[in-house]
């Protein structure tokens, strides 16, 4: 399928000023860029070596998390998902993140759900953020749901994005975090009070994920202190000859 319809976004295209390798991060969002912004700051703050946010797309035209995001110094890029097919808006997404030579897409707050080929296309390399402790409360307002329940307990959960999300509540999960709920509790309050844990967790889930020290046992993830494999070096080849994405770059008119 053809990108066409988002020319105007693709063809922005410089070649990079440099080939150093990092493990390169990009961020898809819908409305806020919370856990992409607390990436960022812990990048800067050397809490993830080796790692760089190389880019932020939004598909929201005029998202306060595209401006937040830039705010800060970092690409985003507006690919309007209204009035275009999920597979054309798709393959124009793939494109930027394979120009931007990015090696792993984390996907937070993200109003569409990725289509299985998209997912087949970066095995092992989504991650997604859900506001509860998966497999409970899967699907939509997780926080209403966990209310209305009467659960005393609640979180968010980083896992990574594979074909059985859907039957499964989720893929193989990375990070969890738990916060009681409190009597009066509402789904606004306990979204705030979620926030911090979010980004925390997702923080650590791209630590986990580009020290490597860890192996898949079914779903299981098995963390081991003596690996110590870069994913950087597992992504090395992956998009030889990318190019960059000029951080003008918008919305096809």
């Amino acid at each position: 399928m053809s990108s066409d319809g988002f020319s105007g976004a693709l063809s922005a295209v410089v070649r990079p000023e440099s080939s150093k390798r990092s493990c390169r991060i990009g961020f898809l969002i819908s409305d806020g860029a919370g856990p992409c912004l607390a990436v960022h700051e812990a990048i800067a703050a050397g809490q993830l070596p080796g790692c760089t946010l190389a880019l932020v797309i939004c598909n929201i035209t005029g998202a306060p998390g595209t401006e937040a995001a830039r705010a800060q110094g970092l690409r985003a890029i507006t690919l309007e998902g209204r009035g275009h097919e999920q597979r054309e808006h798709e393959e124009a997404i793939d494109t930027l993140l394979r120009r931007m030579s990015v090696d792993l897409l984390c996907v937070s707050g993200y109003l569409r759900v990725l289509s299985r080929d998209f997912i087949r296309r970066w095995p092992g390399r989504i991650l997604t953020l859900h506001n509860s402790l998966l497999p409970a409360f899967p699907g939509a307002m997780p926080e209403r749901q966990a209310l209305e329940f009467g659960a005393q307990v609640t979180g968010c959960t980083i896992s990574i994005l594979d074909e059985t999300a859907d039957a499964l509540g989720g893929g193989p999960i990375l990070v969890q975090r738990a916060i009681p709920i409190a009597p009066d509790e509402t789904v606004t309050s306990l979204q705030k009070r979620l926030a911090p844990e979010e980004d925390d967790a997702y923080v650590e889930a791209i630590r986990r994920m580009c020290s490597g020290d860890y192996k898949m046992e079914g779903r299981r993830l098995v963390f081991l202190v003596q690996e110590s494999a870069s994913l950087s070096d597992d992504f090395e080849t992956t998009n030889e000859g990318s190019e960059a994405v000029s951080d003008k770059a918008e919305t096809p008119a």
